[in-house]
């Protein structure tokens, strides 16, 4: 590798402020695209030939690429029946004909009808450039992402991981996201076949109003149980679900029994569509939004003066007619980010 060519791709991807664990470890983000128009086993080999690293096949559908110089990516039909009926096939002793046909032609409609997805492993957020690499391989190879048909409802998740698992910092991190909803929907563009869906559903007012409340202090299991009652589902424009689970999966799991929940200490933002087609698109465009909403989160004195603004907003019963928070609210973002 040309290692002057990858410093300056590098500075082009800042940090968040706050870059470190509480184990003064560099944080991580994991990175989750949707897309047609690819076989699984391109996919895979586009991976090998950037990162290294071996094919190990779970079924048909699903094949995990290991020992890559970044760690395990994750291939898939996003597709959950398909991917059981293939993986029970390779697990048996007992396959004919009829049902290796039934198979085919199962997966040969879904992957006209749903994604593939990449699931990239956690990757300290100061080698995130390198996966920039992997979306513009892709988009070469000719993935189509959300624009290219009206059914394709595709999308790009990120995984940030968190500074701490405080009460404080998770609410702060809420508020942060809340504030800059309507601001993060206007620059993602949400496409319509996916704003058709629940998946990246907006929060609720009245979980706003109590998110916001100048004197809302919870401690974590108070946080966690507002959480719940307000949101018992995955379909989110920031998924909490798998960051609950990661710090007390039993409370969770009184009212969640979703088995598609995975605790891991991130937050789960999957507002952005996925464009990989695009040119002028890449994965450091939805990162630097995100890093508006991270940033703020961990800027005491600014969430305040924003928190403030929109609770004011939402308090005027004419506000939407005369103002837009989604423009209102670019005074307090970082304009080097923009």
């Amino acid at each position: 590798m040309n290692n002057s060519l990858d410093q300056y791709r590098k500075s082009l991807w800042p940090l968040p402020q706050h870059s470190q664990t509480t184990e003064d470890k560099m944080r991580r983000l994991g990175v989750e695209i949707e897309f047609t128009g690819m076989e699984i086993s391109d996919i895979v080999d586009t991976i090998i030939s950037l990162y290294g690293g071996k094919a190990e096949a779970v079924s048909d559908y699903e094949i995990n690429v290991v020992d890559t110089s970044l760690g395990k990516f994750g291939v898939e039909l996003d597709f959950s029946y398909i991917k059981r009926i293939s993986r029970e096939r390779h697990e048996s002793a007992d396959n004919n004909d009829l049902e290796e046909l039934a198979e085919a032609i199962v997966g040969a409609i879904a992957k006209q009808l749903v994604p593939f997805e990449v699931v990239a492993p956690p990757i300290a957020m100061d080698e995130l450039w390198q996966l920039e690499t992997l979306f513009q391989k892709l988009r070469d190879s000719d993935a189509q992402g959300t624009h290219a048909s009206a059914k394709n409802a595709f999308g790009l998740q990120l995984n940030p991981e968190m500074p701490d698992c405080s009460a404080d910092t998770i609410r702060d991190y809420l508020r942060a996201f809340l504030c800059l909803y309507d601001w993060l929907k206007m620059r993602c563009d949400v496409d319509f076949s996916r704003r058709l869906t629940s998946y990246v559903d907006p929060f609720g007012k009245d979980y706003v109003r109590l998110l916001l409340r100048a004197d809302y202090a919870p401690d974590i299991n108070q946080l966690i149980d507002d959480y719940l009652e307000y949101n018992p589902t995955r379909n989110r424009a920031l998924d909490m679900l798998p960051l609950f689970s990661h710090i007390d999966d039993e409370r969770l799991r009184r009212t969640v029994s979703d088995d598609r929940v995975k605790a891991r200490p991130t937050l789960h933002y999957r507002l952005p569509n996925s464009l990989i087609d695009d040119p002028q698109w890449g994965l450091i465009h939805p990162y630097r939004d995100w890093l508006q909403v991270d940033n703020l989160a961990m800027d005491k004195r600014r969430l305040d003066m924003v928190c403030r603004g929109y609770r004011k907003y939402l308090d005027n019963p004419t506000a939407n007619l005369f103002t837009n928070w989604a423009n209102s609210v670019s005074r307090w973002l970082i304009p080097e980010l923009l």
